[in-house]
């Protein structure tokens, strides 16, 4: 199955980052891919709180949501919205980071809420507090599709080793990780934490990312990673986006799942114990 990762390079603007996705998403299926990934946040990264409330919208609103609908509906293929920035219905203080899995039909056929928040001091001058804009999910999202079975993640989610194994013990095959990964932690830690939950799982990994600089204030540059990558369930890398956006593709195969798994069966393998102080 010829599948798609879409890099991205998403601003303040949401109109003029959906004309860059449906550009991008179109191109893939276009050239033949039936299952197309776009990274977090597709929709909006903006450089204040005030200014994501004020252009951000309610699910049933969100004109993003509904143009990528319509277009896997005419395309017929199976898109991942990496996610999107939502005001919730149950709050006004805080937004949802929701990532949607659309059906070949345009129905959404999965919706995940980022569970872990990115509340981090990676240097004096580097921090992040994801939690004081969007709010948490509790519940872990399984995907079944006519191809795998998907267990969908956000971004920070992947330093949470426990989550992915959970969703490869329920059944997931393919392993989601839309991300907008900043640049520091991105050259330190990204392609090793990827590969290590796909080796530890026996799961394809699927990260599409953010890439570049989305915007600076005060001096400061909102910088992400990029390098969007796809590894296999051995833990080879298969795709790798680097830093421009763009289209990078791999071929899905479930039989490497099967034979992965085979040779280590560490799934089934897991042992209670206690700790000893």
């Amino acid at each position: 199955m010829k599948t798609a990762l879409i890099q991205l390079n998403s601003g303040e603007d949401p109109d003029q980052n959906l004309q860059s996705a449906l550009r991008l998403v179109s191109e893939a299926a276009d050239n033949g891919a039936d299952f197309i990934l776009t990274p977090e946040v597709s929709n909006c990264i903006a450089s204040s709180r005030s200014e994501q409330f004020e252009v951000l919208v309610h699910e049933a609103d969100d004109p993003f949501l509904k143009a990528m609908q319509t277009l896997a509906a005419g395309k017929k293929i199976w898109l991942l919205i990496g996610s999107l920035g939502l005001h919730c219905d149950d709050t006004q203080e805080r937004l949802a980071n929701r990532s949607f899995l659309i059906a070949p039909d345009g129905n959404i056929a999965a919706r995940y809420d980022k569970i872990h928040m990115f509340d981090v001091d990676i240097s004096e001058t580097e921090s992040y507090r994801e939690s004081d804009t969007y709010r948490p999910g509790n519940k872990a999202v399984l995907a079944q599709t006519d191809f795998a079975t998907i267990g969908m993640t956000i971004c920070y989610d992947l330093r949470y080793p426990s989550l992915y194994r959970t969703l490869a013990q329920e059944g997931a095959e393919i392993l989601t990780v839309p991300a907008a990964f900043a640049q520091t932690t991105g050259e330190a830690h990204w392609e090793a934490l990827l590969r290590a939950r796909a080796i530890e799982n026996g799961a394809y990994v699927i990260a599409p990312a953010q890439t570049g600089v989305h915007y600076t204030k005060n001096g400061v540059e909102r910088r992400t990673f990029g390098h969007s990558l796809a590894v296999s369930p051995w833990g080879e890398v298969l795709a790798d986006g680097g830093t421009e956006v763009g289209i990078s593709y791999f071929d899905f195969d479930a039989a490497e799942v099967a034979k992965a798994r085979s040779r280590i069966n560490s799934l089934r393998q897991d042992r209670a114990f206690e700790v000893s102080k």
